[in-house]
């Protein structure tokens, strides 16, 4: 299955969220892109401690376009 997430929030919870998502469909096999658009450009200053934003992001593997 092709599967994308479109992005265009700052909102640490939900980008955390969203990629969560994401890496379930990767381990699952689906095919999976991720655009961060508008404020989703600034998902590296939108995690806590709470919402590891990065984590998520640096354990996907699919195509990431910002």
């Amino acid at each position: 299955m092709k599967i994308l997430f479109i992005i265009t929030t700052d909102d640490g919870e939900t980008i955390f969220n969203a990629m969560r998502l994401a890496n379930v469909g990767v381990k699952k096999g689906d095919e999976v892109s991720v655009f961060m658009l508008g404020k989703g450009v600034k998902f590296e200053q939108a995690g806590s401690e709470r919402f590891d934003v990065m984590g998520q992001i640096n354990q996907y593997t699919g195509d990431f376009y910002v």
